[in-house]
Order: structure tokens, then C-alpha cells, then sequence
């Protein structure tokens, strides 16, 4: 699906119109393709969307993202990232969904609950955290979106094709390490640059779990390096009805890494997001 001046919204799968479609948010630097693996395993009755963050993938810049919103396109934010969502989503006449997002996407998908509320019927949130970063990970952030830019490659995050891996699988599977990079590399910089920055100043939304009923699910690796296990249970504190997913053996890619349980996961958030969309049913 592609509307001019809006984030690419690709269908994983068709499902009944009559069902919620499930909305996945990809990570950083990576597109929709990461959602594959668990999208096989779902059932085939359900729509599965996935967007291309902005400048990700086939999608516009961030700017180009912010212009047509009428956002500041000076300042790169997760709330563009957030607001481009909503507005493809309601374009192509998506009132309520499941959403579901890791790390980046998880940022994205939080703030998405804070400002389009009425869009999101359940939430799952994947190798992410709820916290702003700290000083040193936001000044870390800004010096790879300046090496970037300056170098117009995107090499100072190639480190990530094993670091977003858990310990067991950096040695176990090389192919995953290959798809990864691969995948990295079809980035742009200024995509990897915008993000970067974006999340860099991207605020505390603890509280806005905190305010959500909704049903909810959090996943996380055991082996996660970059949003570890008490980041998760922090989020599951916050959150009412939330459950919590530890995934044996895997780090901050749990999708790809091993998909079988975030698929479960996934699948009971979208059976308690029907009941709780049914009057009396919960």
C-alpha cells in the first residue's frame, strides 16, 4: 500500500476485514522484512501490517514525512515517526489495531499510544524500553548521526549485526548475522541519521503505560544487551494488564532470533484485544 507523502504500509497478509489487522514496527536500522518470521507463524485469518519507518525501506524521509504532517521538519522526532503511522493507517481506513513494535518501533509504538490513543486496541512491546536514554547513550546517539552524515555511509552502526544478537546466537547463527547486515546496509544514511536523533530526544513514557487498560503483552530476550530483562519488567510495573514474555536464548532480535514465542505472544495480545473489544467480555 503507498499513499504520495506517506510512510509505505506493506501487507504481510490478508486476513477477514471483520478482525482488527495486527500492526508491527520494525527496529533500528532495519524495515518492515524483520516482521517475516513471526508473520509465518501467525494464523492466516488475521491482517498483518507493517510500515517502513520514515526514510526506511521504500518510505519518505523524515522531513519529507514531517512536511506532509505540517511538523517541524527541523527537529527529528519519534512523534513524526509516530503521527506518519496513525495517518497511513487512517488512509487506508484503519480505525483500531494491535500494535506491536520493537526496540525503535516499541518508542514508536508508545508514542502512538500517548498521541492517537483511539488507534490502538492492544500493545505489545519487544526488546524496547519505556525510559528516555541516558546521558551518555543520547550523546553516544548524536556522534554516530554526525559520523554518518559526514561519511554519507551508514558503517558506524554495522556493529549491530552481531550486538543486537543474544550471546548464544552470535556464535550459532552466522546466517542470521549475513541477514542482518544485509538488511542494514539497503539503509539510507540521513534515514540513519534522523533516527538516531530522534530517539536521542525521545521522552520518559512510563506514565503513559502507566495510564493505559488496555490488554498488553512485553517480550524480551534473556540475552537482550540493549533493552535487558529489567527494562521489560519496569514496563510490566507500569503496565495493568500486562503480560511478560522472557525468551530463552535470544537477545534484542527475539523476532528473528526466535520467532515461535514472540508469534504466541503475539497471538494471545490479538485474542485478548478481541475479547476486550466485545461489551462484557474481557
Amino acid at each position: 500500500m503507498t499513499t504520495d507523502g506517506m510512510l509505505r504500509l506493506f501487507t504481510l497478509r490478508e486476513g477477514r476485514q471483520e478482525k482488527m489487522p495486527l500492526v508491527l514496527l520494525h527496529g533500528f536500522p532495519l524495515d518492515h522484512r524483520m516482521w517475516h518470521d513471526v508473520t509465518d507463524l501467525l494464523a492466516g485469518d488475521r491482517t498483518v501490517l507493517a510500515p517502513d519507518l520514515p526514510g526506511f525501506g521504500a518510505s519518505p524521509t523524515g522531513p519529507d514525512i514531517a512536511r506532509t504532517l505540517s511538523a517541524d521538519v527541523a527537529t527529528p522526532s519519534v512523534d513524526v515517526m509516530a503521527d506518519g503511522v496513525a495517518a497511513v493507517l487512517r488512509a487506508e481506513g484503519v480505525e483500531r489495531a494491535v500494535v506491536a513494535g520493537l526496540s525503535m518501533g516499541g518508542y514508536v509504538a508508545m508514542a502512538l499510544l500517548e498521541r492517537h490513543p483511539d488507534l490502538v486496541a492492544g500493545i505489545g512491546l519487544v526488546d524496547t524500553k519505556s525510559t528516555a536514554d541516558d546521558d551518555g547513550a543520547r550523546a553516544k546517539r548524536f556522534e554516530v548521526a554526525r559520523t554518518v552524515r559526514a561519511e554519507m555511509r551508514v558503517d558506524a552502526v554495522f556493529g549491530m549485526r552481531t550486538s543486537v544478537l543474544g550471546a548464544t546466537n552470535r556464535i550459532a547463527r552466522p546466517d542470521l548475522v549475513e541477514r542482518i547486515e544485509r538488511w542494514i546496509r539497503d539503509q539510507g544514511p540521513e534515514a540513519v541519521a534522523w533516527a538516531q536523533e530522534a530517539m536521542a530526544d525521545r521522552p520518559d513514557r512510563t506514565r503513559v503505560l502507566e495510564g493505559y487498560t488496555g490488554p498488553a503483552v512485553v517480550v524480551v530476550g534473556d540475552e537482550d544487551e540493549l533493552s535487558p530483562v529489567p527494562a521489560a519488567e519496569h514496563m510490566v510495573g507500569a503496565l495493568r494488564e500486562a503480560e511478560l514474555v522472557v525468551v530463552r536464548g535470544a537477545g534484542h532480535m527475539t523476532p528473528n532470533e526466535s520467532p515461535e514465542p514472540v508469534a504466541s505472544a503475539l497471538a494471545t495480545l490479538l485474542r485478548r484485544a478481541d475479547r476486550a473489544a466485545v461489551p462484557g467480555q474481557a
